[in-house]
């Protein structure tokens, strides 16, 4: 009998309800969405609860933007001429300066997983779009490590700051789409320090 045969390492449907919504914050941040996921999340319903209320809001949004829109408002947060509103680097979040200690830390943990930088990405590691994917490959076993080592990802790379760039980028003066993204991070980001018992 293996160690399979014994334990079912398998996300639990919460896991892999947490992991697909990571994904979507990862994927959301990376880049502009074009018309086909622009659809999708225009078919999205909300419901009672802070999630809820925050996936409708991210439908609301997608029901009222286009992609050239979209990627227009992506480009003046995050690239901008010169640089964007936002820096969304843990770096730049918890020191206040671009490739530091936060993101050697980062690298150093990735490494220890057998993970690196795809070819052809030229934003840093620390970058909230890629932490959000590293967060939801380990959620959902896409990524090895396992439930206990995502929940140590999150504490130490995600939590400290994930927060603030998402309640940053809720406020952001040219965010309008992406205002809804920052609110449905920045739940996320609530909901995973409360199932953690991590402190605000």
């Amino acid at each position: 009998m293996s160690a399979q045969d014994t334990l079912d390492v398998r996300p639990d449907g919460m896991t892999t309800e947490r992991a697909r919504l990571f994904a979507l914050l990862g994927r959301l941040l990376v880049a502009a969405p074009d018309a086909g996921l622009l659809a999708a999340l225009a078919q999205l319903r909300g419901d009672g609860t802070a999630l809820g209320a925050a996936y409708g809001s991210l439908a609301a949004a997608a029901r009222a933007s286009d992609p050239v829109a979209a990627e227009r408002e992506f480009h003046d947060l995050f690239i901008g001429l010169g640089r964007g509103e936002l820096l969304p680097f843990a770096s730049y979040y918890l020191t206040g300066f671009l490739h530091d200690r936060p993101l050697a830390e980062l690298r150093g943990d990735l490494a220890r997983l057998g993970l690196e930088r795809a070819e052809g990405i030229a934003e840093p590691e620390d970058h909230i779009g890629s932490e959000c994917e590293v967060y939801a490959g380990l959620l959902s076993g896409s990524f090895d490590g396992g439930t206990a080592q995502a929940e140590a990802f999150f504490t130490k790379h995600l939590r400290p700051w994930g927060g603030r760039v998402f309640a940053d980028l809720e406020t952001a003066k040219a965010a309008r789409f992406y205002r809804a993204v920052g609110k449905l991070g920045r739940v996320a980001i609530e909901i995973e320090q409360a199932a953690l018992g991590l402190p605000q």
